[in-house]
C-alpha cells in the first residue's frame, strides 16, 4: 500500500512540475468497465459485470520524445456477478478513481499509437456497501471505502484531439471485507476507453 501511495505521488509531482514547453490538454473520458471481484478463496464464482467510467482528464506531453502524464478524476462503476450453487447475484460499486499515468506516444502526427502506465487511488461514493452473496457469506460481504492499484494501457489518438484505448486495472489492495470469512478479495477489470481533448 505504502509502495502505491510513493508511486501516485510521484507521478502527481512529476504532472504539476512538467515543464513549461510540454503541451497541455483537457479533455473528457468515458467508456465501459468489464470487471470482477478476484478472492483468495474458492467461495463464490465471480463472472464480469459491466459498468461505466466518465470524467474530466488532463494531459501534459513533451513534443519532442512524446512523453508526458496522464491524469482524470472518473466516476466509475466496478463490480461481479457472483454465483454459486445457491443463486447469483448482480453486484456494482461506485467509486472516483484518479489515475495518474506515464504515457508515451509514438507514430505520425495524423494517428499515433500509446502506451500508459501508472498508479490509480479510488474512494467509494454509491452503490453496494454491504454484499448480499448467497451461501457461506451470505450478507457479511462489506466494500471498503478506499482501493488503489495499478493501470496499463494501449490505444491510439487520432488528429491530436481523440484518444481511444484498452486498460487493465489491476487492483493491490483488498477491497471487501467479511466478518465470517478471512479472504482477500481485489477489483480487477479491462475497460474501453474514449477520450476527447481540447
Amino acid at each position: 500500500m505504502k509502495k502505491i501511495a510513493t508511486l501516485f505521488v510521484i507521478a502527481l509531482f512529476a504532472l504539476i512540475v512538467c515543464p513549461a514547453k510540454a503541451q497541455v490538454k483537457f479533455g473528457i473520458k468515458g467508456g465501459v468497465n468489464i470487471t470482477s471481484v478476484r478472492f483468495s478463496r474458492d467461495i463464490v464464482k465471480s463472472d464480469n459485470v459491466t459498468g461505466f467510467q466518465v470524467g474530466p482528464m488532463i494531459e501534459a506531453t513533451m513534443p519532442l520524445f512524446g512523453v508526458g502524464i496522464d491524469a482524470a478524476l472518473l466516476y466509475s462503476q466496478k463490480g461481479m456477478d457472483a454465483s454459486n450453487q445457491i443463486g447469483s447475484e448482480n453486484i456494482k460499486t461506485d467509486y472516483i478513481d484518479i489515475p495518474v499515468n506515464l504515457k508515451w506516444k509514438f507514430g505520425l502526427p495524423i494517428i499515433k499509437a500509446y502506451l500508459a502506465a501508472g498508479p490509480y487511488v479510488g474512494f467509494r461514493v454509491g452503490g453496494d456497501k454491504f454484499w448480499d452473496i448467497p451461501g457461506e457469506i451470505s450478507g457479511q460481504m462489506k466494500a471498503k471505502n478506499f482501493n488503489a492499484g495499478l493501470n496499463f494501457g494501449v490505444g491510439a489518438e487520432l488528429i491530436k484531439h481523440l484518444q481511444v484505448g484498452f486498460n487493465y486495472g489491476l487492483g493491490l489492495t483488498d477491497d471487501f471485507t467479511s466478518s465470517k470469512v478471512d479472504l482477500s478479495a481485489k477489483n480487477r477489470g479491462w475497460s474501453i476507453t474514449a477520450a476527447i481533448l481540447f
